[in-house]
């Protein structure tokens, strides 16, 4: 028993070594290449295509991560995981590599591929490896390694242009990413997957039709044809899944109605309010702080985050799931709130608290319906209900990010036009707390098998 025991331990130190730096590596490297592109430009050109570069990232993360989810689900999380990988690791030696912007653009799609094979399985192996109990330190431990992203990035970005070359921005990947495969070896799969015939064409209409749609958010032309074109297809696979025997995106999930009400209340928290982090330092910035304060500001977000992500896990079992969901989505209610009430003299204390207060409905929202998505459906669903999770925050954040910025660049006064942002927030929250009210109640052993 006591050597079952050790292996056990071992296999979960062995893969939580994996998944924590592959994570590491996949969240940095969009903020690194945020704050080195415009030295990129300089030295290889293409000016008028930086933002794609951008753009192909975000985009193929954003949709592979629903269809690397139902992927593991059919042919098991350490294959999957690990061609995530080797993708990631393959698309960042090109990437140092490149020539010129299109090339760069190329190549950081294909790092966006991998990225969105990965970014699911922290969580989904998280699930097949701990109990409900332990859950919420885990979670909490992986939004602390995103918060510790935020503050390497910006600062391993200055030193590798400083001190050696723009492409070692992408090479520091390869020796991260090769520990990150030699840890994942030893690893001993929980889940036995359930091998299904794979659906091509709807995953090609899925990912076809979600990145046009994701491309209206940031193109500023032809959007419509982008929006109607993507609508389309989204129909289209709609009906093909419904008579296909081995769908892509169970469509049968979506009638288990817990876990479809967790996902559309992630979608609606996320686009009401997640897009904050992206505008509050622009804001204290306007009232005079530097650069690094307006920083400091978000670390209120982790701290609330982790303070009740640790113990959500026991929370669960204890309370159910529709409580702590109404819990969360009232603490963004008071967010919204407080936001609503900013001003230009506003404190940096206030804003702080505000911050702290967003971490913490979120980090209970997040972590609550992690759970949910994995302990509300078989294990064969496992996988994909975890990764459209992630996907609902994704897309949800995006459209947070797009109307709140539209809103504040459509004013002319920058005060006034963070106000209307935070006006749509409390509108948006108002609606995200309707969501939760829809769950019927759960006795509290689901959350514990």
């Amino acid at each position: 028993m006591d050597s079952l025991g050790g292996s056990t331990m071992r296999n979960r130190t062995t893969v939580m070594v994996s998944i924590v730096l592959a994570m590491l590596v996949a969240s940095m490297d969009t903020t690194i290449a945020n704050t080195t592109m415009p030295i990129i430009v300089n030295d290889i050109g293409g000016n008028s295509l930086f933002a794609w570069a951008f753009t192909s990232y975000m985009v193929l993360s954003t949709v592979l991560a629903p269809l690397a989810g139902r992927l593991s689900d059919l042919f098991g999380r350490k294959r999957i995981y690990a061609a995530g990988i080797v993708l990631f690791l393959a698309g960042s030696v090109l990437c140092g590599l490149a020539d010129n912007m299109v090339q760069l653009i190329i190549f950081r799609a294909i790092q966006g591929i991998g990225a969105g094979v990965m970014m699911p399985f922290p969580s989904i192996i998280a699930g097949d490896i701990y109990p409900v109990e332990q859950r919420g330190k885990v979670q909490a431990f992986f939004t602390g390694m995103w918060g510790l992203s935020a503050i390497l990035a910006p600062s391993l970005g200055t030193f590798f242009v400083t001190y050696m070359s723009w492409r070692w921005i992408f090479f520091v990947n390869v020796p991260i990413c090769l520990i990150a495969l030699l840890t994942l070896l030893p690893y001993k799969e929980v889940y036995q997957p359930k091998k299904a015939v794979i659906d091509y064409w709807g995953a090609l209409l899925f990912a076809s039709g979600i990145s046009l749609l994701l491309l209206t958010t940031v193109v500023h032309s032809f959007t419509y044809l982008y929006g109607a074109v993507g609508a389309i297809l989204l129909v289209v696979f709609f009906l093909y899944e419904k008579r296909h025997a081995a769908p892509i995106v169970p469509l049968t999930l979506m009638r288990n109605r817990p876990v479809a009400l967790m996902i559309a209340g992630s979608f609606v928290s996320c686009a009401a309010l997640f897009g904050t982090s992206s505008f509050i330092p622009l804001f204290l910035q306007h009232q005079g702080h530097s650069l690094f304060v307006s920083g400091i500001a978000l670390l209120g977000t982790s701290i609330g985050w982790m303070a009740v992500a640790v113990p959500s896990g026991k929370w669960v079992v204890r309370f159910g799931y529709k409580p702590l969901l109404i819990s969360g989505n009232a603490l963004l209610l008071v967010t919204a709130v407080m936001l609503f009430f900013l001003g230009e003299d506003t404190s940096f204390w206030y804003i702080c608290s505000t911050l702290t207060m967003l971490g913490l409905s979120f980090g209970l929202l997040f972590t609550v319906s992690t759970i949910g998505a994995q302990q509300l459906v078989e294990g064969s669903q496992k996988g994909i209900s975890t990764s459209l999770q992630l996907f609902a925050r994704n897309i949800g954040t995006a459209v947070s990010v797009t109307v709140m910025g539209s809103i504040l660049t459509k004013n002319t006064d920058f005060v006034a036009g963070i106000h209307g942002m935070f006006v749509y927030g409390l509108l948006a929250t108002i609606a995200a707390f309707a969501v939760p009210l829809m769950l019927r109640k759960m006795g509290n052993e689901q959350a514990s098998t």
